[in-house]
Order: structure tokens, then sequence, then C-alpha cells
């Protein structure tokens, strides 16, 4: 009877240690990820949430700073989503690259389909928005593509899921 005690004791410590052990690395990157972009896009992430979202026809971008008082980064978010906007549409991914410190899924195919992609910047209150629409299917998977890699490297806990609506309402 101990020993099985033990056994079993000693099967949810190892368990519990792997699991510690596992995020470590997932909680590194995720630090990297947040200094790399505080310098990418000009603004503190402690002080802003990001959303990204995916629509039938694409998703958006949004992020928005935490204190609506906060005018420095509200217009910081703004230049930056706004900057990023006009860059994807030229199909120029740098930033995400330098951000995520690697080429993003779906990026090959939104550079080869920039034509076929709208990127629209839009003020929101205390942030902005970029709403990305194409009608063409393959541009579609790789701005899901895009998107769902951007909830996972940025922690969003946003929902994966394609939703009718791309943004919540201002």
């Amino acid at each position: 009877m101990r020993r099985t005690a033990f056994l079993i004791a000693l099967s949810i410590a190892g368990r519990v240690a792997l699991a510690q052990h596992s995020s470590e690395p997932s909680c590194a990157h995720h630090a990297k990820v947040d200094e790399r972009g505080d310098h990418v896009m000009g603004f503190d992430h402690t002080k802003t949430t990001h959303h990204f979202r995916l629509s039938r026809s694409g998703g958006s971008i949004e992020v928005s700073a935490n204190d609506p008082e906060d005018t420095s980064s509200r217009d910081a978010i703004r230049g930056h989503l706004a900057h990023i906007a006009g860059m994807f549409a030229e199909g120029d991914f740098d930033a995400p690259m330098l951000i995520h410190d690697r080429v993003p899924p779906g990026v090959p195919t939104l550079k080869r389909k920039k034509a076929s992609i709208d990127w629209k910047f839009e003020e929101i209150p205390g942030g902005g928005r970029v709403r990305i629409t194409t009608k063409d299917a393959a541009a579609l998977a790789a701005i899901h593509e895009f998107l769902r890699f951007q909830i996972e490297d940025h922690g969003t806990g946003d929902s994966t899921e394609v939703s009718d609506r791309t943004a919540r309402p201002n």
C-alpha cells in the first residue's frame, strides 16, 4: 500500500516538474516577443491590449491603451498600426519577423497575394485597428494562419475560430 502511494506521488511530482520545465521555454519566448515588440512597435505592451480576430472575409488586428487617458500609448498605437497597414499592403512583413524572430506562418502567401488583400487602418477609442479583407480563398487561409500565429505568439487568448464579427463594436 505504501509503495503504491509512493509511486503515485512520484509520478505526480514528475509530471508537475515536467510541466514546469516545458513551460519555461514558452515563458522565455513570450518575454522575448514582448521585449522585441516594445522596441519595434514603439509602445509598452504592459500598457496596451492586443486582439487578433478572424472573420469570414479576413480578420483584424486591434490594439488599445489600457488607460483611456494614456494618449501617448494611444498615439503610438495609431502610428504603428497605420504604418504596418501600409507595409503589409506592399508585401513588407519585416516588423512581425523582427518581433517574432521568424517568418510568421502565412506570410509567403500574403506577399504573393498582396494585390487581393485590403489592409485598412482605422482609429478606435484608445487605439487603432487594421481590418484585413479579401475575396481570394488562398489569401483568406493565409490571413487566418497569420492571425492564429499572432494569437498564440502574443498569448492574447483570442479565439482562433472564424467569427461573423471582425472586431467588437466601438
